[in-house]
């Protein structure tokens, strides 16, 4: 794994130092002043889970309801002039508990006091330098990470943030190279360095484009002593007539034990493939989705909550059990194509089976079990004004489980964001 990062970082540093007289991203900069950006992003989050059957009535509030405030100063400075710049990027996340007390607080929106109260304020600021040489960034630091086998989490009030080390390349048109090594990662609600106790994890990947409707990846991650995991993915737009198209999109992960598996063990393959095909303001979706192996699929321990890129990880459940295979069908409409811009619509429901279920002490409690899951959704989006890209969400799923396996949750959330360019 070392050689093969460091391959990468030498493949990438050779292309940016080359005499081609090419212009880069580095010979247009402006200035460390000139090119910087600062935004304001808020979002406001309620939600609410009624766990009408199974382990969580046992085990937890069978309601809960909270509502909460973030707010995120996001600052990113340009890069000096020069062969290799150098710059700055800084971020302040607060949050703020509008509602949700000891009885009804556990759907993952705030850090937890040492009464056992929801915390009614939080804040962490962090921040990163970078370098780079034409095409090629260098970053070191805090940052937010969306790599299919690193991924920080962004599904609440505030986003996960990883500490690390973290190189991207576009030196060649249409290929992008990435290979970092992190070495902590906070949790959506706590203020702490590493809140999971990541040791060590190195990443490496590569996204080609090899026509405008033809792309594929692959990505590989090395979490020591825990577990290796591979990604690939290829996508594949086939435009039919005028605003009607085909797409095919495969997502695939294999993950392994690694040394000690000290997070347990993980033996598993799962893969999902989607047909989306799309008619002016419709677009209808099938998608199939398999796990394989001794386990299910697992993430979010110590690679970050959203490192699930797959077709059938939806509000709710991911469907990534050990031998679960899913379906879904889904349906969009835009309807900016019937005079109303900016108003959005989304259904689908999914069903899976086949899921080996275990107890705690791992012994299998059902070999057939059954999970289903029905989502609804509305989004509307101001298009211009005093208050444009202020945007509200409505998401509603309905989700249904054999006890031996999970139970009935429904699950709502109401979602404001506000995002504000102030450079």
């Amino acid at each position: 794994m070392q050689v093969m990062k460091w391959s990468v970082i030498a493949l990438a540093v050779a292309a940016g130092t080359t005499q081609m007289a090419f212009a880069s991203s580095q010979s247009e900069s402006n200035g460390f002043v000139e090119d910087a950006k600062f935004n304001i992003f808020n979002r406001m989050l309620y939600m609410n889970r009624d766990f009408r059957s199974g382990p969580p009535q046992r085990s937890a509030q069978s309601y809960r309801e909270e509502t909460g405030l973030g707010i995120r100063l996001l600052g990113e400075s340009g890069f000096t002039q020069g062969t290799v710049g150098v710059g700055v990027d800084a971020h302040s996340l607060s949050s703020f508990k509008l509602d949700g007390g000891r009885g009804h607080r556990g759907n993952g929106l705030f850090d937890v006091t040492d009464n056992g109260h929801s915390d009614d304020t939080q804040t962490e600021v962090g921040g990163a330098i970078k370098f780079r040489i034409s095409d090629t960034v260098l970053k070191h630091g805090n940052m937010f990470t969306g790599s299919p086998v690193f991924s920080t989490d962004d599904s609440r009030i505030l986003p996960e943030v990883a500490t690390g080390t973290l190189l991207t390349s576009n030196e060649i048109e249409g290929l992008e190279l990435t290979a970092g090594r992190f070495t902590a990662m906070s949790s959506q609600t706590s203020t702490d360095r590493d809140t999971f106790g990541l040791e060590e994890i190195n990443i490496v990947g590569a996204s080609y484009s090899f026509t405008d409707n033809f792309s594929g990846a692959i990505h590989h991650s090395d979490a020591d002593d825990n577990f290796k995991k591979t990604y690939v993915n290829l996508n594949y737009n086939l435009p039919l007539a005028d605003e009607q198209a085909l797409n095919l999109d495969f997502n695939g992960y294999r993950t392994r034990g690694e040394g000690k598996e000290l997070l347990g063990e993980m033996d598993n393959n799962i893969w999902s493939l989607a047909a989306a095909y799309s008619m002016g303001a419709h677009k209808f979706t099938l998608a199939h989705q398999r796990s394989t192996g001794d386990t299910g699929y697992r993430y979010g321990d110590i690679d970050g909550g959203g490192t699930i890129w797959l077709s059938n990880s939806v509000q709710f459940s991911d469907f990534n059990a050990e031998d679960e295979n899913s379906w879904q069908v889904r349906y969009d409409l835009n309807m900016a194509s019937y005079g109303v811009p900016g108003l959005s619509f989304m259904t689908r429901y999914l069903v899976g089976d086949d899921i080996t279920a275990r107890d705690s002490n791992g012994l299998v409690t059902d070999g057939n079990a059954e999970e289903r899951e029905l989502d609804i959704e509305a989004k509307y989006v101001i298009q211009e004004g005093a208050a444009k890209d202020l945007s509200f969400r409505i998401r509603q799923a309905f989700y249904r489980a054999d006890n031996s396996y999970g139970g009935d949750v429904n699950d709502f959330r109401l979602i404001v964001e506000y995002p504000l360019s102030v450079l």
